[in-house]
C-alpha cells in the first residue's frame, strides 16, 4: 500500500514517514500542495492543511475532484468549523495534532476498509486458493469455508490485505485488537497457531523474526 504524506515540517514528516515504513507501508513525501497535486497516484493521502504554497483545503478539494483516493487530513486546526469544511470538501477523516502513530494506523485501516466497501471494483481478498470476503465475513480455502472466530477472521484479513508483506505485531494489535499495548503480544501467537491449524498447513502464515508475520502461499 502506497501512502503519500503531504507535510512541510521536517520535524513532523520525518518520524511519521519512518514510522509508517516500519509498519510495512510504501511511503513518499512532498512538502507542498503543488507536489501533492503532481505526485504519482497513491492508495491513501495524509494531508497537512498548512502548506507553504496552496491551502490544504484547496488541495483536498482538487484531489477529490480528480480521484476517489482516501484522504486523511492531519492538522493543528482543531476547530469544528475547520473539520466540517475539510470533510465537506472530500476528506475521509480528520486527525488533530498531536496524534499517536497507533491511532493513525488504525484510522488508515478504517478509512481503507470504508473505501473498499463502496468501490464496486473491490472484491474479496485472494492469495492462491485462499479467499477472504470482508463484507460477508467469510473465508474459504479451495472452496471450503473456514470456521473462524471473529478475531481469527480479522487477523487473517489483516494479513491477506497485503500478502507477502511483513506485518508487525504492533500493527496487528492496532488493527485487530484496537490497542497500542507494547507489552506481551502472546495473544497474537495463540490466534496465529489456531489459524495455521484451520488452514491445514503452517506454511500459510510465516513468522518474521523480530517483526511479526506474513501471509504466503505454501
Amino acid at each position: 500500500m502506497h501512502i503519500l504524506v503531504v507535510e512541510d515540517e521536517d520535524a513532523i514528516a520525518d518520524p511519521l514517514v519512518a514510522g509508517l515504513r516500519r509498519e510495512g507501508y510504501d511511503v513518499s513525501r512532498t512538502a507542498t500542495g503543488e507536489g501533492a497535486l503532481g505526485a504519482s497516484p497513491a492508495d491513501l493521502v495524509l494531508l497537512d492543511l498548512r502548506l507553504p504554497d496552496i491551502d490544504g483545503l484547496d488541495v483536498c478539494r482538487q484531489l477529490r475532484e480528480r480521484s476517489r483516493v482516501p484522504i486523511i487530513v492531519l492538522t493543528a486546526r482543531g476547530e469544528e468549523a475547520d473539520r466540517v469544511v475539510g470533510l465537506e470538501l472530500g476528506a475521509d477523516d480528520y486527525v488533530v495534532k498531536p496524534y499517536g502513530l497507533r491511532e493513525l494506523i488504525a484510522r488508515i485501516r478504517a478509512v481503507t476498509r470504508r473505501a473498499g466497501s463502496f468501490d464496486g471494483t473491490v472484491g474479496p481478498l485472494r492469495a492462491g486458493e485462499l479467499e477472504v470476503d470482508e463484507r460477508a465475513r467469510r473465508a474459504t480455502l479451495a472452496g471450503r469455508e473456514l470456521e473462524l472466530t471473529p478475531k481469527e477472521f480479522e487477523l487473517l484479513a489483516a494479513l491477506a490485505r497485503d500478502p507477502g508483506a511483513a506485518i508487525s505485531r504492533q500493527r496487528l494489535l492496532a488493527e485487530v485488537w484496537q490497542t497500542s499495548w507494547y507489552g506481551s503480544s502472546k495473544t497474537i501467537d495463540v490466534h496465529v497457531a489456531a489459524l495455521r491449524r484451520k488452514l491445514g498447513d503452517p506454511g500459510w502464515i510465516e513468522t518474521v523474526r523480530g517483526v511479526g508475520f506474513r501471509l504466503r502461499i505454501p
